[in-house]
């Protein structure tokens, strides 16, 4: 198994109906774990999406696409 699977996401990711009438996001910010997903989608790459929201951190990036990437081919 691997490790990260194991991890909370709640040390990433926050779910507060009081933020963003409580859709996922980075924790500590206001930004959408769905917006990652979208500017990735569009082409973006990890450093646009990093300059155009920097109150969110590359290391949480990097874990969150770590444990999606884990989430999807457990599945």
């Amino acid at each position: 198994m691997i490790n990260f699977l194991i991890v909370s996401s709640s040390d990433l990711i926050l779910v507060d109906p009081e933020i963003l009438g409580g859709k996922p996001v980075f924790k500590g910010t206001r930004v959408p774990i769905k917006t990652l997903f979208d500017y990735l989608e569009r082409g973006y790459t990890l450093d646009e999406f990093l300059e155009c929201f920097p109150s969110v951190s590359k290391e949480f990036v990097v874990k969150v696409l770590e444990r999606s990437e884990a989430a999807l081919l457990a599945a």
